[in-house]
C-alpha cells in the first residue's frame, strides 16, 4: 500500500486538498468494487494538532505531525490562498521534511499555488514545472532557476509532479491513480468526479494581461505602444528607430523583462484580442483576423493555437456567443 501524506497547509485552499483526498479514496473505492485491495493509505499530515481556516470558521485537525511520519511514500502539496508571500511564511515548518522525505524516496506532487512551497524548498531547481498561469511572473521572480512550463496541464520530472490551476489539478490526481493502479480506475473517478481526461494543456484558460510588473520603463512604453497598435503592421527595425534602441539591445531587455520575445510579445496581444472579439462578438473567423493584423489565416491558425491550445473555430464554439 501507498502511503500518501496531504499536507494541512496554514492559508490551505480547503477545496484543492478535499478534491485531492476524496479524488484517492474514489480509487481505493473502485478497486473494493472489483475485489481488490486498496492502494492508497491517505493521510492529512500537518505541523500543528489543529489549523484555524478562514478566519476560524474551519478548524481542521490532521490524522498525525510531521513529526509522526518517520517516512511516506507520496507528498501532496495543496494550493495556498490570499497573499502568497505570506503562505509561504507560515508554512516553512514543513521544508525541512519535504526535503528529507524526498531525499529519502518519497514523490511529491504540487497542486496549482502549492508549486509556491514545494518551490521554497529547492526541489523545483532545474526541473520543469508548473503552477497557475495566473502566478506565473511572481513564481519566476521568486523561483527562477526553475524550468517553468506555464501553458502545460501538468509536469512529471524525477518524482516530481505539479499541477496547474486548481481545479485543473484534478488531471494531475487522475494521472496519479493511472500511474500507481491503471488506466480503467483512471477513467471510472473521471466519469465519478466529471473531469475531461483528454486536457493536456491550460493554454485555452489564460488571460493575457501584459507582463509589466518589471522596472525597465523604456520596455514599459514599447509594450503600451505594441498594445494599442497592435492591429497595425509592426516592424520591430520601426520600433528601434523609434525608441532610439539597437535592436540586439531592445531584444535582449525585453526579453529579460517580459520573458517573452518582442515578436511573441506582440503574437499574445493579438491572440488576446482575438480571444475577446470570438467570445464577444458575431464576427467571422476571418473578420476577427484581420481586426487583430493578420492577413493570411494559416498564420492565423498556427499563432492562435500556439497560445490558446486550440484553433480560433473551435474556441469560437467553446467561449462565443450561442445562437438563440
Amino acid at each position: 500500500m501507498k502511503h500518501v501524506s496531504i499536507l494541512l497547509l496554514n492559508h490551505v485552499n480547503l477545496g484543492s486538498m478535499e478534491n485531492a483526498r476524496h479524488g484517492l479514496l474514489e480509487a481505493n473505492e473502485y478497486l473494493r468494487m472489483k475485489g481488490k485491495p486498496e492502494v492508497f493509505n491517505v493521510e492529512l499530515v500537518g505541523v500543528e494538532p489543529e489549523v484555524r481556516l478562514n478566519n476560524g470558521l474551519y478548524t481542521i485537525k490532521p490524522d498525525k505531525t510531521i513529526d509522526q511520519v518517520s517516512k511516506t511514500d507520496l507528498i501532496i502539496i495543496p494550493p495556498v490562498q490570499f497573499d502568497l508571500q505570506e503562505g509561504i511564511m507560515a508554512n516553512q515548518g514543513f521544508f525541512d521534511w519535504i526535503s528529507r522525505q524526498y531525499t529519502g524516496g518519497s514523490e511529491v506532487v504540487s497542486l496549482c499555488l502549492g508549486a509556491f512551497i514545494l518551490g521554497s524548498t529547492g526541489l523545483l531547481n532545474g526541473k520543469k514545472c508548473v503552477t497557475h498561469w495566473k502566478a506565473t511572473d511572481q513564481f519566476r521572480k521568486l523561483f527562477p532557476k526553475t524550468d517553468l512550463a506555464p501553458d502545460s496541464l501538468m509536469t512529471d520530472d524525477d518524482g516530481i509532479y505539479t499541477g496547474g490551476g486548481a481545479f485543473s489539478s484534478a488531471n494531475l490526481i487522475l494521472y496519479l491513480i493511472e500511474k500507481f493502479i491503471d488506466r480503467e480506475a483512471a477513467i471510472y473517478c473521471s466519469k465519478i468526479f466529471q473531469i475531461d481526461m483528454g486536457r493536456n494543456s491550460q493554454s485555452e484558460f489564460i488571460i493575457f494581461t501584459g507582463q509589466k510588473d518589471h522596472a525597465d520603463n523604456a520596455v514599459k512604453d514599447i509594450q503600451v505602444y505594441v498594445e494599442k497598435n497592435f492591429q497595425e503592421k509592426i516592424n520591430v527595425d520601426e520600433l528601434c528607430s523609434k525608441f532610439n534602441m539597437v535592436r540586439r539591445t531592445m531584444e535582449r531587455r525585453f526579453k529579460q523583462a517580459t520573458s517573452n520575445t518582442l515578436v511573441e510579445y506582440i503574437q499574445r496581444v493579438r491572440v488576446e484580442a482575438a480571444k475577446r472579439d470570438l467570445e464577444k462578438t458575431r464576427k467571422t473567423v476571418s473578420e476577427v483576423m484581420y481586426d487583430v493584423g493578420y492577413a493570411d489565416s494559416k498564420s492565423f491558425r498556427d499563432v492562435f493555437k500556439k497560445y490558446s491550445g486550440i484553433s480560433p473555430v473551435d474556441y469560437r464554439y467553446k467561449y462565443g456567443i450561442m445562437e438563440r
